[in-house]
């Protein structure tokens, strides 16, 4: 019985110990330079399971390859996941300073912050914030119709309209992050110069031009081409030169 036991914890504790070894091995290749052979093994541990930290290795492993475009949506990958890796937040935007573009994003200062604190977590961070705000508030609401002091009918009621408006602001994130990661319509140029045209077609004027490793949002797709916002530009661009985040 005891030997069953052994036998069918090695059987399921097995993929983990050779998943461990792949990773080390990915990690001294990387120490040793071997940058190709260190990404190969992280992209194959990636296709067995997403994870920030394969997809921030990864990215490094890009990066000193000289694949700027890779490691710069690597990075994003990771970020998807998880929002606080401060190493991946300070390798990317080391990444994104080597782009050649300058096209400025000229968002109004309020959407920009706005983004910012959705993506500061991810998605079921929110919901599980907008879950606790909402029973905080139904506390507060059973707390203002059964007090008998006034100042705790006061408090409570103050407490639950706050909770329940920042729950609905939590639930909001928590859904905007949602539809993001479900159409994936944010992505990376992954050719070295490509030039935005004004119809998705080759006969199309050339709008304006984007550089390897700079970030899009995708707004249509038709055929072999994407329609993309960068700044204030839009364009239309071959779907193959660019890789969804």
């Amino acid at each position: 019985m005891k030997r069953l036991i052994l036998w069918l914890l090695a059987v399921c504790y097995w993929p983990l110990v050779y998943a461990q070894s792949d990773f080390d091995i990915a990690n001294a290749a990387y120490a040793d330079g071997r940058y190709e052979e260190a990404a190969t093994i992280y992209q194959s541990l990636l296709d067995e399971q997403p994870d920030a930290t394969l997809y921030y290795n990864l990215g490094n492993a890009r990066f000193k390859q000289g694949e700027l475009a890779q490691a710069i949506l690597n990075y994003e990958r990771a970020l998807r996941l998880k929002p606080n890796y401060k190493d991946a937040q300070y390798n990317l935007a080391f990444a994104q300073s080597k782009i050649t573009d300058n096209i400025a994003d000229q968002d109004f200062f309020l959407s920009a912050w706005a983004r910012a604190v959705r993506n500061s977590m991810n998605e079921r961070t929110w919901f599980m914030l907008s879950i606790s705000l909402f029973i905080l508030a139904l506390i507060g609401l059973l707390v203002f119709l059964l007090g008998r002091e006034p100042w705790l009918r006061k408090t409570s009621f103050h407490i639950a309209w706050i909770a329940l408006l920042f729950s609905f602001i939590a639930g909001l994130n928590g859904a905007s992050l949602h539809k993001r990661d479900t159409l994936r319509n944010e992505a990376v140029i992954t050719q070295g110069v490509v030039n935005a045209k004004s119809s998705p077609d080759r006969s199309g004027t050339d709008l304006f031009t984007v550089h390897e490793g700079t970030k899009v949002t995708i707004r249509e797709t038709l055929g072999e081409w994407s329609n993309v916002s960068v700044g204030q530009n839009v364009g239309w661009i071959r779907t193959n030169c660019l890789e969804r985040i």
